[in-house]
């Protein structure tokens, strides 16, 4: 007798996804769905030197602060996929050690608890860059370009799946239309 998609999902290991993960997880799922992560929220607040930016130029990513909420995406992944999908994840996620790996409660949208591997941001590190005011964030981003390509490029990209997801995030949507304002204008944003 073949498992039903809720079977399946409850033998499988997850992943919350807030930032790159959703539109870009990079691994085999066996699903995808809305989660929401209780006691941290999303937030640009980590200098990317390699990805997104460099050491010389960095830019900005995705973090888990503590505190508040956050909506996302919670991957489900086979047993039998999930050394290899943790290993990816450790290899993508943890290049400087800026995240800490932690196991958090989701609770998915059909109403389901269940433990998901979560990168937390190490506020302690040297790469955290806390809250930056906006046209900080927007500045460093507008000029930003590391391995994985230009960093509006990911902020757009984060901010289009969040709202195709009906994921209301004040912060990144108004990242995301000042970035459109200054392009649609051809101006460069200036140094706060």
């Amino acid at each position: 007798m073949a498992m039903d998609a809720i079977e399946i999902e409850s033998t499988a290991h997850w992943v919350f996804g807030y930032g790159s993960l959703i539109w870009n997880p990079g691994f085999a799922h066996l699903a995808a769905r809305p989660a929401v992560l209780f006691g941290a929220h999303r937030s640009l607040c980590i200098y990317s030197h390699r990805h997104r930016g460099t050491s010389e130029r960095p830019g900005l990513v995705f973090g888990l602060v503590s505190g508040g909420s956050c909506r996302g995406m919670a991957f489900a992944v086979a047993d039998e996929e999930w050394p290899q999908v943790r290993d990816y994840l450790r290899d993508r996620e943890q290049v400087t050690g800026v995240y800490r790996e932690a196991r958090r409660q989701v609770r998915l949208d059909d109403g389901r608890q269940v433990e998901a591997l979560a990168f937390l941001v190490d506020q302690q590190h040297a790469q955290f860059a806390g809250r930056l005011p906006l046209a900080e964030q927007a500045q460093m981003v507008a000029g930003a370009v590391g391995a994985s390509g230009h960093n509006v490029d990911y902020v757009r990209n984060t901010a289009l799946h969040l709202a195709e997801l009906g994921i209301r995030d004040r912060q990144v949507m108004a990242l995301a239309s000042l970035l459109e304002a200054a392009k649609a204008e051809d101006v460069e944003l200036a140094p706060a």
